[in-house]
């Protein structure tokens, strides 16, 4: 049989907090196995919970999920090697390397589908291993949107880690007016917590008078 394996990711963009990047891998022709799954974003939270669990608890389902924390993320961001689009292609292979598939399903963060593709081969135990490197492969592919659902849900787990340990962050988004308060009147007292490589970061923890630094901005 063929063994099938989706990879999405979760928590790209946020200023606070990890990325997560899952797989999860089932064989070829037992997609029942992952009933319900779609896109995360479309789907209620509590529902992603029960999805969650209801994957990670079948007979017939494998899978890996990696928490990138912030000062890895922001390692490879200042780099001058790596990139987000490079560190997650890294975390790919890891999850490909150990689950060893047959085929997988890639949710592309590059708008360069084709140079992603040979990039991220060049990382793999398996350098003939059939990839599907797409754009929304969590949209048309059932086992990326059920990976898509197994990061998001672990990326809010750890959201709610953080919160609970340091109080209400928000989302953790760039854009979020909380997220921003609370960068702003944390920045120095958690560093642990926040991509010190984003705009968002140094916009709030240059010191007083010091003018704008152009950042990594998502």
């Amino acid at each position: 049989m063929v063994k099938v394996l989706g990879i999405d990711e979760a928590g790209r963009g946020p200023v606070i907090g990890p990325m997560v990047t899952a797989g999860i891998m089932i064989e070829e022709g037992d997609e029942a196995l992952l009933e319900g799954a779609k896109d995360s974003k479309l789907v209620l939270h509590k529902i992603r919970l029960q999805l969650d669990k209801k994957f990670k608890e079948s007979e017939g389902v494998d899978y890996k999920v990696l928490v990138v924390e912030p000062e890895i993320i922001d390692a490879a961001v200042l780099s001058g090697e790596l990139n987000l689009n490079w560190l997650e292609a890294h975390k790919q292979a890891e999850i490909i390397n150990e689950l060893q598939p047959d085929k997988a399903i890639i949710d592309c963060p590059s708008i360069n589908c084709e140079s992603y593709e040979k990039y991220l081969r060049a990382l793999l135990d398996n350098k003939e291993m059939n990839l599907i490197v797409e754009h929304k492969a969590d949209v048309n592919y059932i086992t990326a949107a059920a990976a898509s659902i197994l990061a998001k849900v672990e990326r809010e787990n750890q959201m709610e880690i953080i919160k609970q340990k340091y109080g209400d962050c928000g989302p953790g988004y760039p854009a979020n007016k909380k997220t921003q308060d609370f960068v702003k009147n944390n920045w120095d007292k958690y560093p642990e917590i926040f991509r010190k490589s984003w705009s968002t970061y140094k916009r709030f923890a240059r010191p007083e008078g010091q003018k704008s630094l152009t950042g990594y901005e998502i």
